[in-house]
């Protein structure tokens, strides 16, 4: 495939996302006051528009990770399930004593341990799903399955089944805090999706990748380790969700094991479709950040307006099939024809 017709594919799969994103924009301009005000204080920036990317910044890290998975043809539905494993253990580390009814703070943890010791499980936790998958050759739905279920029972237990709160300023600076004016959850995704643009665009990991999405066996004949490069994208999977389940468990000061991270999941997934990554092969990590702001300012826009947060779901699952809809080459073909049929018929 040429390089133009590569630029001209990754184009088509933006368009409409974009559209999509446009809209609904447009429609806050229109009916939202002050949705586009921004305003600097104490040197930070603040508006709605921060808001929505802020609000967003745990779903785009799943999105980015549940991209590649999406390239070589998996999904991962445990991610959901390993951020809250991710924050119980970094409140627990916090405050060990607190399942134990001690309220009182010992040590203050560093905050190296505190953050470096969740994303390690993160990433076993990953590496799991990956050889379950790759090597035991279990579908990959099933085996995500596994971990979404036994996940939320592992950070339930870390936790003994309480919500473990805690203050400690060096770690709730990930969640809260600010980096060059903006919140410190978007400078983590800006490094986050930048990394993975370098080593999936700029070496050979994004071909390897594409190509077992696109067909493993003839991968394997060529040469590329197929095996490898599943576990690896599941293992950033791990990582892109330890690092989300942090942000939040750093932003509500609170390690909520039942509730850390529930179906979000389903809008990563959602996010990465509508983005245009629809299956194994060629993925867009552009069209998954967008499309994860599609969700979020959806989201922000229905409560918003006062329409019931329930109906919220609703929306996002008309939005996720029109868009993917309209990406679909033979769903366009069969709607133009329908139109020229009628055309002539008219005639």
């Amino acid at each position: 495939m040429s390089a133009q017709r590569i630029k001209n594919d990754s184009f088509h799969k933006l368009l409409w996302p974009l559209v999509a994103l446009g809209i609904i924009l447009l429609f806050n301009m229109l009916f939202t006051p002050g949705f586009f005000h921004l305003e600097i204080k104490d040197g930070h920036l603040f508006g709605s528009l921060v808001d929505i990317v802020n609000r967003g910044a745990p779903v785009m890290l799943l999105s980015i990770g549940m991209t590649l998975v999406f390239a070589t043809g998996g999904i991962d539905l445990s991610v959901g399930a390993v951020m809250a494993i991710a924050g119980a253990l970094a409140a627990t580390i916090i405050r060990p004593d607190y399942v134990k009814g001690i309220l009182e703070y010992g040590e203050l943890r560093p905050l190296f341990i505190v953050v470096a010791i969740p994303l390690i499980l993160s990433v076993a936790a990953g590496l799991w799903n990956g050889i379950l998958v790759a090597y035991v050759g279990i579908q990959p739905i099933i085996a995500t399955l596994i971990l979404m279920v036994a996940g939320r029972g592992i950070a339930q237990l870390i936790t003994q089944g309480q919500i473990v709160v805690f203050i400690h300023e060096p770690f709730q600076t990930i969640g809260s805090g600010f980096f060059l004016g903006l919140p410190f959850p978007i400078s983590i995704v800006i490094f986050m999706a930048s990394a993975t643009y370098l080593i999936t665009r700029k070496t050979a990991m994004g071909m390897f990748i594409e190509a077992v999405g696109a067909n493993p066996v003839a991968s394997r004949y060529m040469g590329v380790k197929e095996k490898l490069i599943k576990v690896a994208v599941y293992m950033f999977s791990g990582l892109c969700a330890g690092i989300a389940g942090l942000i939040i468990c750093a932003d509500i000061k609170a390690a909520d094991a039942n509730n850390a991270g529930l179906f979000l999941e389903l809008d990563a997934i959602a996010a990465v479709i509508i983005g245009g990554t629809m299956w194994g092969g060629r993925f867009t990590l552009a069209g998954s950040i967008i499309g994860t702001l599609i969700i979020q300012g959806l989201t922000t826009t229905i409560l918003t307006i006062g329409i019931a947060p329930e109906i919220t779901l609703v929306f996002k699952a008309v939005v996720i099939i029109g868009v993917a809809l309209i990406q679909s080459e033979a769903f366009r073909r069969t709607v133009t024809n329908r139109f020229a049929g009628l055309k002539v018929k008219r005639r």
